[in-house]
């Protein structure tokens, strides 16, 4: 059974360039088939109503809706829509996210909240392409380092291996710190330790872009709260590089990839085949 997953990108936060990429990412899978739906940077009620139902179009056996925010005017329009469809989706966002599980719940949805994948400085003083494109590469650093990217990836596994059974099972997943790293698998404590501080740090970044972007008044106040929280995204993203490189040392990284039958195989020693 070739599982058919669709998948619908509203505006960006760290997980979103990777999401379709971690399922697939020699694009030989066999069980899968998937189809990605976006409506860019943009992700308020209007472009949402015109890319959801281009679900129907592909038909999937479960959907998957990553945006900032779930709870904010488009992304809850998004959910409204899955919610009325009947098909299985899945809500993947940011910290605020935490606060409508409630409401994904009585929604039918599942849901995974990574909460370090943080809010970026967005003021026109401050944010250009590059800072942009910067931040982002630093908190895909953090996540895929710690671990957070995954958890996504083997929780998506699961639902895939509950359709091939006829029997999708929704993740209701809130990613912490201590969650991520277990899914690194880190041998050695202070890597584990490093990743940890990673991803909490990257987690802090979005509360001072949150002030800096909405609380404070004044480009020469706010442009040093919004560099503040850039500089700590790239901080995190050296920690938890450093946590990698002791694993490398040790020869003891984690590694998951997708097997012939789409499986996942296990490595932790560099010279091996997975198993």
């Amino acid at each position: 059974m070739v599982v058919k997953i669709g998948i619908i990108k509203s505006g960006n936060i760290g997980t979103s360039p990777v999401i379709d990429l971690l399922l697939d990412e020699r694009a030989d899978r066999p069980n899968i088939d998937v189809r990605v739906f976006g409506s860019g940077a943009k992700m308020n009620p209007e472009q949402v109503e015109d890319v959801v139902p281009k679900l129907d179009q592909f038909n999937p056996d479960f959907a998957i809706f990553i945006s900032p925010n779930p709870g904010a005017p488009g992304p809850a329009k998004a959910r409204e829509i899955l919610s009325e469809k009947g098909i299985p989706a899945i809500i993947i966002g940011d910290a605020p996210g935490k606060s409508k599980t409630d409401e994904m719940d009585e929604q039918g949805l599942g849901y995974i909240i990574v909460m370090s994948d943080p809010m970026i400085g967005a003021k026109r003083e401050w944010l250009d392409p590059t800072e942009m494109a910067i931040f982002n590469a630093d908190i895909l650093k953090v996540l895929a380092n710690t671990g957070a990217l995954r958890l996504v990836q083997k929780t998506i596994d699961a639902v895939i291996e509950g359709a091939e059974a006829d029997n999708i099972e929704l993740p209701k997943l809130i990613i912490t710190a201590e969650k991520a790293v277990a899914a690194a698998e880190f041998t050695n404590p202070y890597a584990k330790a490093k990743a940890i501080a990673a991803y909490e740090m990257a987690g802090a970044v979005a509360n001072l872009d949150m002030k800096g972007c909405f609380m404070t008044k004044g480009y020469e106040n706010f442009i040093p709260l919004v560099a503040a929280a850039h500089e700590m995204a790239s901080a995190a993203a050296s920690l938890a590089h450093e946590a990698r490189e002791i694993e490398k040392a040790n020869d003891t990284v984690l590694r998951t990839p997708h097997m012939k039958e789409g499986n996942l195989g296990y490595k932790n020693c560099l010279i091996s085949k997975p198993e």
